[in-house]
């Protein structure tokens, strides 16, 4: 069962314990990313993850699964249950594994592919540490952010439905934004760290980071593939 005490109430040594299970978690949810990534790119015939990405409204489909699915696994990773919460983390990496199998099978197959995966990962590592960092050392309530990250989380899921139907490329400056937006998801999450969560939600707290992450990594990695296409 977990701990019902808010973070910000707790000494010193549970606040200790609190990040380092939570980031603990975020390294070895990028780590299992990673496996499941490489098996299902090895192991899913090409047609069908050429059918993810060929067909708009089976793209749609799975963005909209994908959107369903992912609000149920963070609501599994605040569960009570500590088993239940691991369900959870676990099936939103399943999850993000599949979104991004026919991105990172296009990327691979580009001429330098591997060294612009490898570019785009540094990036995101190298920008979720300072954007931590930010956090953490400023005295600066982000919880401001909330709303702006709701809206343009909605404004985006419009253009990427639209852009889907019509067929229009939504750009450079589109991805820019995202990037934006996924900054700030990333600096607002991690204000919650401090004054949101329990010292039993780690693996919630976790997740949430985790998605911030990899929103980060798909706009940056898009935006460096459309510099080489």
């Amino acid at each position: 069962m977990m701990t019902d005490v808010l973070v910000a109430h707790s000494s010193d040594v549970e606040k200790a314990a609190f990040y380092r299970k939570t980031y603990l978690h975020v390294a070895l949810s990028i780590l299992a990313f990673i496996g499941v990534e490489t098996i299902l790119l090895k192991t899913v015939p090409v047609e069908i993850i050429a059918m993810m990405f060929g067909q708009k409204y089976t793209w749609l489909l799975i963005i909209g699964v994908f959107w369903l699915a992912s609000m149920l696994a963070s609501k599994w990773s605040l569960s009570q249950s500590r088993t239940t919460q691991y369900f959870g983390l676990g099936f939103y990496i399943i999850l993000e594994a599949v979104i991004f199998m026919p991105m990172l099978y296009i990327a691979a197959g580009m001429q330098g592919g591997g060294n612009i995966i490898f570019q785009a990962a540094m990036l995101t590592i190298a920008m979720f540490a300072g954007l931590s960092l930010v956090a953490f050392t400023s005295k600066k309530d982000f919880s401001f952010l909330r709303n702006i990250i709701i809206i343009g989380g909605f404004l985006s899921i419009g253009l990427i439905v639209a852009g889907a139907i019509f067929g229009f490329n939504l750009g450079l400056w589109f991805s820019v934004g995202m990037m934006v937006l996924a900054s700030a998801s990333i600096l607002y999450e991690t204000s919650k760290l401090k004054n949101t969560y329990t010292t039993g939600q780690y693996v919630g707290a976790s997740l949430q980071l985790f998605a911030s992450i990899m929103l980060l990594f798909w706009y940056i990695l898009r935006i460096l593939m459309s510099r080489r296409s």
